[in-house]
């Protein structure tokens, strides 16, 4: 009997360079990036490849009109997929493997057909992402009725077995010009993966249970590292990091997602709040939420979890670990970001109609009622 089966291949590499030689990266490749990554390391060795920059197409999250417009700019014929970037380029980058990509919106409505006919690799350039090692893309794309636009967007996930790429290749050397804050909204987005595979009531199984404890372990240690010592202390440990965000992908490829990320995805359609950070600015509220209707169950043992690697009280673990997050990186509230008085309802409205397959796949069962209650303690 089958018992563990893994995709994709992993690879790492010291340098990009290594990467490159390896891979023997040039003509016939299509590389989608950001310029002040792909300069830097990959400029000076002349490779012949095809490259488009993704950030000439618009900052942000994906956007079924950004992936529209970088797709009419690509041209030739090519049978590998290169993505070296964070999530936006990695998950715009699983939609040009596939044999019919355009138009975008057909693919998110389920119009289209999803069959992979190019080799994908992805090489991850944040610590949170995860989605290099999974089977969504997302993307925020127009909302149509009856084949009408009717001038709404939402953040959907395009789930295929399809999109999961070929092969990975981690190489901690690209994050080395992240910035801090960037940094620590992807390592808590990781984190937040773990804790949502831990929790998920229906998914898990024995891959994802052991890839989540060992994601949540290095990244709460890192944190802990960060915590004693400063900022800085990231870079000593970032081979670490990046390799517990792959870890939590692969968690979540199994177990799924939850309520986080199905409430957090208003907040990046409609405000444009950073994925990870969105994730954030929800995190610590719905896990007391869970804590407080179901404490006894599968949270327990993750309570422990957490305690033992913080070093407090099982009774203290998800406090501490909120305080521990604050002190990485203060938590923003919702206010901050432009939510108003009339989302307390229409977010929730909207989380119910199109975030089923995250909300089911919560730890405790969610309703318009405590949706909203959750936003309004984080505003």
């Amino acid at each position: 009997m089958k018992m563990l089966s893994i995709k994709p291949t992993i690879y790492k590499f010291k340098t990009a360079e290594e990467f490159a030689a390896e891979f023997k990266i040039g003509v016939g490749d299509l590389v989608i990036t950001n310029e002040y990554i792909y300069q830097p390391f990959f400029g000076k060795l002349n490779l012949g490849c095809d490259v488009l920059y993704q950030e000439k197409y618009g900052a942000g999250e994906p956007s079924d009109d950004m992936a529209e417009a970088m797709y009419k700019d690509i041209k030739g014929d090519h049978k590998r997929v290169i993505a070296i970037g964070g999530g936006t380029v990695i998950d715009i980058s699983k939609l040009f493997a596939l044999k019919t990509v355009s138009p975008i919106l057909d693919l998110y409505d389920g119009k289209t057909e999803i069959v992979k006919d190019k080799e994908l690799v992805l090489v991850p350039t944040t610590c949170g992402t995860g989605s290099e090692c999974t089977n969504i893309s997302v993307a925020i794309v127009k909302d149509e009725k009856d084949g009408v636009l009717t001038g709404g967007e939402t953040k959907l996930g395009l789930v295929s077995d399809d999109i999961i790429p070929n092969k990975v290749c981690l190489i901690p050397e690209l994050l080395k010009t992240l910035p801090y804050k960037p940094f620590a909204c992807s390592a808590i987005d990781a984190l937040v993966h773990a804790t949502e595979s831990f929790l998920s009531p229906h998914r898990k199984t024995m891959t994802s249970e052991l890839f989540r404890e060992k994601a949540m372990d290095v990244i709460l240690k890192g944190f802990k590292l960060i915590d004693e010592k400063g900022q800085d202390a990231r870079f000593e440990y970032m081979d670490q990091f990046v390799t517990a965000s792959f870890y939590a992908g692969i968690a979540f490829l199994k177990a799924g997602c939850g309520p986080v990320h199905g409430m957090s995805f208003p907040l990046g359609g409609t405000y444009h709040v950073p994925h990870g950070e969105s994730n954030y600015m929800l995190f610590g509220a719905i896990m007391d939420y869970y804590d407080e209707h179901k404490p006894d169950g599968e949270i327990m043992k993750f309570k422990e979890l957490v305690s033992s690697i913080l070093g407090c009280e099982v009774k203290d673990a998800i406090p501490e670990m909120n305080a521990l997050l604050q002190r990485i990186l203060p938590l923003r509230p919702l206010r901050d970001c432009g939510f108003t008085e009339a989302d307390f309802k229409a977010f929730p409205l909207s989380v119910e109609a199109n975030q089923q397959r995250l909300m089911t796949n919560a730890y405790y069962p969610f309703d318009l009622e405590s949706e909203e209650a959750i936003y309004r303690k984080c505003y």
